[in-house]
């Protein structure tokens, strides 16, 4: 499992492994146009002799918030600036977090800084990255924990250097993102969840029926699609997916997710019994 870059509710690292698992051994090109913490893609882009990892050309990461993008592209061209930024920052804010914590708050809230959002998703509750729909303004309180060290976050930032060798960003929509690919390319979508996650990330206006009608339009051009997809909760009590188009998909994974970072938040200090929550992984082939 590739140590996380970015502290972000909702990442698929613990089944990132399991994703890249069930992609073609082959394929031209790969596309992930909801790139998050880019848990999937690190994974993919990780090379170990023991394991079968499939075989392509370039990875190509986008998403809609310019400043995340910022932090990728950071790390693969100038990894170093991160890292004197980390560990200057992170020693003031040792030693007052509440006012340090606060003072990059505003300042990213001024100009978007993609260092201080990568400190914010580090420090921040929980890595809930969450913008006012008013304005846009973040405004996730300071998390209790203890970030991690500058010797760590060095080690995945070179980690991560070295793995985003064969890779490229940008900022763009879902829809401009996927309609580059091309016959022979794989996409994978892990779009903000319908039923929890409209709150943060700035996705309120996503909708997931243009993202029926942009798959729909890859797979007439070739291109193979996986989807993480909200599937149940309360341990399969309650279904909270959306409707899927029949003509879309040829195969349902079901992936048991445990009990959600959200609701662990939300019963702090109870006893959590038949409350896991299910993804679906669905394929197009």
């Amino acid at each position: 499992m590739i140590p996380a870059l970015l502290k972000w509710i909702g990442n698929k690292q613990r089944f990132a492994e399991l994703i890249v698992s069930y992609m073609p051994t082959e394929f031209n090109n790969y596309y992930e146009p909801f790139l998050g913490s880019g848990a999937v893609m690190a994974e993919l882009l990780y090379s170990d002799e023991n394991k079968m990892y499939p075989h392509f050309s370039h990875a190509y990461g986008s998403d809609v918030l310019p400043f995340l993008i910022g932090i990728f592209d950071i790390v693969k061209n100038e990894p170093a600036v991160l890292i004197d930024y980390y560990k200057s920052e992170i020693e003031q804010y040792m030693q007052d977090r509440n006012a340090k914590y606060f003072e990059i708050r505003d300042r990213f809230n001024e100009n978007h800084n993609a260092l201080d959002f990568c400190l914010l998703s580090r420090t921040c509750y929980s890595g809930i990255i969450r913008f006012r729909k008013s304005d846009g303004y973040m405004s996730t309180p300071i998390g209790p924990h203890k970030p991690i060290s500058p010797d760590t976050f060095m080690k995945r930032v070179n980690l991560w250097h070295q793995l985003l060798e064969k890779a490229s960003f940008a900022t763009m929509d879902f829809e401009k993102a996927m309609s580059q690919a091309t016959a022979g390319d794989v996409i994978y979508c892990d779009p903000p969840y319908t039923h929890s996650q409209r709150i943060i990330y700035g996705a309120q206006n996503f909708k997931i029926e243009q993202l029926w009608d942009t798959i729909r339009d890859c797979k007439q051009r070739g291109v193979k699609i996986m989807l993480s997809l909200n599937g149940t909760r309360e341990s399969r009590k309650k279904n909270i997916s959306v409707e899927i188009p029949d003509d879309l998909f040829k195969r349902k994974i079901i992936i048991d997710c445990g009990t959600s970072m959200i609701d662990r938040l939300q019963n702090t200090g109870k006893i959590m019994t038949n409350e896991n929550v299910d993804d679906l992984l669905m394929l197009t082939w």
